[in-house]
């Protein structure tokens, strides 16, 4: 197969000639982000049936004629564990390309597990032991060797075959369409910018702050999104999530009492420490109805606590007979809302509902029952 680096906008040009009208493309990126908000794209790679191109975006005015072809609706995007890679293009062009496959995903309606990496992904498939080598690279350093650009294309070079496989595999299980609601979620726009108001949601250790301490971690973690992007730098860099907790939790009055949380940096402090005071401020004078609220989860009975563990069995009953992962049907979290009647339930819902929702719903319904003959769990009536 012919692989190219492009680093130029004429060797962009022929190259986006060759993958137009391509029914499927394979895609991968190279990047770094420790040191900034938004994603630095370093490499993308991608794999035709004819070519493997890597592409050096730092050396490119623009990529925008490859983007074109990537939100081509009629080009299918394969990408292993593609998240991250989708995050990239929302950053580039507020929105997602589609339709998108993802061979992980897919990888779990196979047997293979939750989080199958993409090196054993290509090892079950292809028989090929990829180098791990450059694993560590700094993709934002130039030039990139010869064994560099191997292993970045390497990272595309078996994806068109492996995706053709579970398609096929698939098809024979009756099970390609189930993979349907799980790959919009991927390309659903919300993924990937929340609501400014649920962002203190994201702010680690924030299960004990109640009340008006909620009203403070959401205005500082809104705060906070806002001057790292206007910056580009990472949040933490900003303002540390437990910096957060702690001024939400002891709500300082003044500049005295800032100096005291842990972990606040001198430089912020000088820069920033009147802002924070005045957003602690706000946050208080908000009346209690526009408090942020935490789902309301009751603390089950034994007995409820019982039945949980009885759909949990179903679950692993019906993964191990289907070779579904348990944690991809259904975790303890899932039934429990399940069990208090959550209509928005994943298990309500498409495949999920046919392999082990239907089950649970008749179980809760008085309708199935289960019992052990020969050492295994038999499923009745559901």
């Amino acid at each position: 197969m012919k692989e190219i680096f492009v680093d130029t906008p004429e060797a962009l040009a022929t190259l986006c000639d060759s993958l137009r009208g391509c029914e499927a493309l394979a895609l991968d990126s190279e990047f770094l982000r420790e040191k900034t908000y938004y994603t630095q794209l370093c490499l993308l790679q991608i794999a035709s049936d004819e070519l493997i191109a890597c592409v050096d975006p730092l050396a490119l005015e623009t990529i925008d004629p490859l983007l074109d072809i990537f939100y081509d609706p009629q080009v299918v995007l394969v990408m292993h564990s593609a998240r991250q890679d989708l995050e990239i293009f929302f950053d580039l062009r507020g929105s997602l390309p589609g339709p998108v496959f993802d061979t992980q995903v897919a990888a779990t309606l196979l047997g293979y597990g939750d989080q199958i990496g993409y090196a054993n992904l290509v090892r079950e498939f292809t028989g090929v032991e990829l180098d791990k080598q450059h694993t560590r690279t700094d993709w934002s350093r130039r030039p990139l060797g010869e064994g560099q650009l191997r292993y970045a294309a390497d990272d595309v070079r078996y994806l068109l075959d492996i995706y053709r496989e579970q398609r096929r595999r698939l098809q024979e299980k009756g099970r390609e369409e189930w993979l349907q609601a799980d790959f919009d979620a991927l390309v659903d726009t919300s993924t990937y910018d929340p609501p400014v108001e649920n962002l203190w949601k994201r702010v680690r250790g924030n299960q004990p702050l109640k009340g008006r301490q909620l009203a403070i971690a959401q205005a500082l973690a809104v705060w906070r999104e806002e001057q790292a992007r206007r910056v580009n730098r990472p949040r933490r860099w900003v303002l540390k999530d437990d910096v957060i907790i702690d001024i939400a939790r002891r709500v300082p009055k003044d500049l005295a009492a800032l100096e005291q949380i842990r972990g606040l940096e001198g430089r912020t402090l000088e820069r920033h420490g009147e802002m924070l005071l005045g957003l602690v401020e706000q946050a208080c004078k908000l009346p209690q109805e526009a408090w942020p609220q935490r789902p309301k989860l009751a603390r089950l009975t034994p007995q409820q606590d019982a039945v949980v563990d009885l759909m949990m069995a179903i679950v692993r009953t019906r993964g191990a007979e289907h070779d579904v992962s348990t944690a991809l049907l259904g975790n303890r979290k899932a039934l429990e809302a399940l069990m208090a009647g959550a209509e928005d339930s994943p298990l309500r819902q498409g495949w999920r509902a046919l392999l082990v929702g239907r089950d649970l719903q008749a179980l809760l319904a008085g309708e199935c029952g289960l019992r052990v003959a020969d050492g295994r769990l038999v499923i009745e009536g559901g």
